[in-house]
Order: C-alpha cells, then structure tokens, then sequence
C-alpha cells in the first residue's frame, strides 16, 4: 500500500493474506484545501433498485395528501425518519407487461420495460435494464460494474409462469436482449466477491474459517494506515472496520447454523441466515458496504420472488403470500396484503437508516444515492401492471427533491421514472423503450 503525507489515493487498499479490503472516502483522500470543495462538486452517485414481488394493497399504500406531503401511508409509515428524501409516484404502468405470464412479466420488465419473447427454452429475449445502462456508464469507475442480489437460490429451468422461460422471472437485470445476470443470494459469495482476492471460491472460504476475520490478516498495513490519519479519518475507519466484522460474523453465524444441522428454507443457500429478516438485513448491509468502499455504484435486488409462498406469521400472516395476494377484495386478506407491504418497506427503510449513518464526503450515503422501491405488479388479485406501488428515496448527490406523492391523472410509463434516473446518474437518453418524458416533478420544487 503506497501512502503519500498529503493525500491518499481514492483506491487506497488493505492487503492480507488472500484478501484486499477497500476504504471508504476519508478525508485525507483529497488535499485538505480542496476536500470540501471537491466532495461538494463532485459527489459519487450511486443507483440501487429494491424489488417487491406481487403489488400492493394501493388504500394503505398510497398518501392521503398529493404534492407536498407531511405524513406517509400506514405500508410506508416506516419511512417517516426519511420522509424529505422520499417521494411516492402514483399511477405508473408497465405497458409491454401485459402478457399471460403475468409474474414473470411483472419481475422482467421492472427494470426493462420491455416485452419479453415467449419461450420456454433457452431462446429468451428481453431488453437492456435500466440499472445495466447506468453501469456501462458509471460502472466503469468501479471495480465492480454492478451488483444482482436476491434472496432466493432458484435453479429451475425451463416453464415458470405459462410458457415463459425461469429466466424472465428469476432475474431483473439483463445486459443484453439476451444476457439474463444471475440473482446471488448467497451472503457469503457477495462478501468474498467484495473483499476476496486470489484463489478459488472455496479456498477462500476454507481460508477465512481457518484464520477466523478478514481483519485479523491486516493488522500492519492497518496500523501503518492509521499512522497517517487525523481523528476524524481513525474514527471513521474504525467504524468502517467495526461494519465489516459485524457483517463477517453474521455471515459467520449463519454458516454455523447450517452446520448444526438447523432447519432452514430449501429454496436458499445454506449459508445465509435461518430468518429471512435477517437475511434480508444482511445483504442491505453488503450493499452499504459496496457502495460506501466504492467498489459498486449499481445495485438490484430482488427481495422476494414472484409467486412467493413464504409466510410471516409474525406480523400476522401465517399464510403463504402468493395466495393471500389474491385477496379478491376480501378485507381480511386485503388487510394481511398492507401488513405483508409494510414489513417489506420496513426492511427497506433498515437500507436507509444504514445509508443514513453511513459518512460520504460532506453527507451521507443516502444524501448521495438514489434508490427505487416498487413492484412490476399494481394489483395482484388481478394480475395488472397499472398504478404500480413506487418509492423513490435518497438525496441523489442534490438532483432529488423528496417530500411529495406524485400523481398522475392517467397512467404514465415506469419508462419515465428510468429515463429521469438514468439522467440524474449522468446518461443522457433521448427515451427509454416507451417513455413519453421525464419525472420533472421529482427535480422542481412544488409551490407551498
């Protein structure tokens, strides 16, 4: 590791055996007479899309109040802390989603707009996705392009939803027509993704079991680091270092569950934690992580799959989610739908209390990112794909404007939304698929 008296680089790493560890941005990054003035101007922008499977209960998710808004929707009412940078977009649609496979339609033109081919071999076609564009374009900076997350482990081929190809359903990123990017949802891959180096998959991980935590190899090249930072840099580094371990060892404990023989869901890997919560939880904090070391500025993931029949009994909800979505106006399933929508923004909002607390420059990560909350299914009793349930969240270096729903008198491509992101991350587009313009409310201030 090459360190100056004056500054560090920005890619300044730790080094230990079989491991290299990013640094978040300190301030001894940029000379002390233009650090303040270089992070202001130049902030890193950062794009995250967050995947919620089958639609909304739309009376608990949308604000009472349109414009200006003081008080979230009882399924957003978790993001109140953040309420100033989020805005609520009311009637968008996915036009080319309506097919007959309404699910895996729903899932793939999320971030596509696209009509997907039916198939059900291997002839699949879709469209480049919206964060796939961003990437080719900021991704380049970074050691890693972007990210594709999730929480489930799918290995089917073939038919999942009425003639349309796994493909369509089991992945929201594609990089071609025809280039699905698989969905990883095992922790432990992504943290040796973000902070392995050199030897195989299993080497590593045989590595880090045998010598206990990444850190515990670094310790010189920490030590001479610190050496060369003021106060303010030790403690962040410190907290930095602190995040790290933490998700080790939650990574860590999972894999030593799976090894005690503990009962888990078969649909994911063994090696993530036993509650989906936490799984969840972790691979926000894996997120966090990526984007505050600067090794990705492009993140999806996938929550929860289309058709899921995953259970929450402790909020409520002992029955699968997939056939409760199917409420056909019952109140007591519409009511379990809003309390199912609310656990998954209260797990989102986890994401953005971390951004929040997480240090960037002259802000935060959350001043300086951008994040889309949503769903390709608007109502899912009848498999629709109009009035989608859309949060977006986060300062955007300074480009956003939050504190409003957004309605719209008719239904207006998602298409939009992409194309406005895609602006603010600094891709200039004439129109994305079948995009009619862009969100200008989400830039202008509304009149109080």
């Amino acid at each position: 590791m090459f360190i100056t008296k004056t500054s560090l680089p920005r890619r300044t790493f730790l080094h230990g055996m079989g491991t290299v560890l990013a640094l978040p941005l300190l301030d001894a990054m940029v000379p002390a007479a233009s650090a303040l003035a270089q992070s202001a101007a130049r902030p890193v922008r950062r794009l995250g899309f967050v995947y919620i499977p089958m639609g909304a209960n739309w009376m608990q998710w949308a604000p009472a109040a349109e414009g200006r808004i003081a008080e979230l929707s009882p399924s957003l009412a978790s993001l109140m802390p953040f309420i100033d940078q989020v805005t609520v977009i009311s009637n968008l649609e996915l036009r080319n989603a309506y097919t007959t496979g309404n699910h895996a339609s729903a899932n793939c033109a999320f971030l596509s707009c696209a009509k997907a081919k039916r198939t059900e071999g291997t002839d699949y076609e879709l469209g480049v996705t919206v964060d796939q564009i961003a990437a080719k374009a900021i991704g380049r900076e970074t050691p890693i392009p972007s990210l594709e997350l999730g929480t489930d482990l799918i290995a089917q081929v073939g038919n999942c939803d009425n003639g349309f190809a796994c493909a369509y359903q089991n992945n929201l990123s594609w990089s071609s027509p025809t280039t699905p990017l698989p969905t990883e949802a095992d922790p432990r891959v992504v943290f040796e993704r973000l902070f392995g180096d050199g030897g195989s998959p299993a080497r590593r991980r045989a590595d880090l079991q045998r010598n206990g935590s990444i850190l515990d190899r670094m310790t010189a090249d920490m030590a001479r680091l610190r050496r060369e930072l003021g106060t303010a840099d030790r403690t962040r580094l410190a907290q930095y270092l602190d995040s790290v371990r933490e998700v080790e060892r939650r990574i860590q404990r999972a894999e030593q569950a799976s090894a005690d023989g503990i009962t888990i869901d078969l649909s994911r890997p063994a090696t993530v934690p036993t509650v989906w919560e936490d799984h969840v939880k972790l691979m926000f904090d894996l997120q966090v992580l990526a984007m505050q070391t600067d090794t990705t500025r492009v993140v999806t993931f996938q929550m929860a799959r289309e058709t899921s029949t995953r259970p929450y009994p402790h909020i409520g909800v002992p029955e699968p989610h997939h056939p409760v979505s199917h409420h056909s106006n019952d109140p007591e399933k519409l009511a379990k739908l809003a309390k199912i929508n609310a656990h998954h923004v209260s797990l989102f909002a986890h994401l953005m209390q971390r951004l929040k607390d997480t240090p960037d420059g002259d802000g935060t990560l959350l001043d300086h990112s951008m994040y889309l909350l949503g769903s390709g299914m608007g109502n899912p009793d009848v498999h629709d794909h109009s009035n989608l349930p859309i949060v977006v969240a986060g300062g955007g270096a300074g480009r956003l404007r939050g504190g409003r729903h957004i309605k719209y008198a008719q239904q207006t491509p998602l298409a939009n939304l992409h194309l406005t992101l895609l602006d603010k991350v600094g891709v200039q587009l004439d129109s994305f698929v079948d995009s009619t313009g862009k969100v200008s409310e989400i830039l202008e201030p509304l009149n109080v």
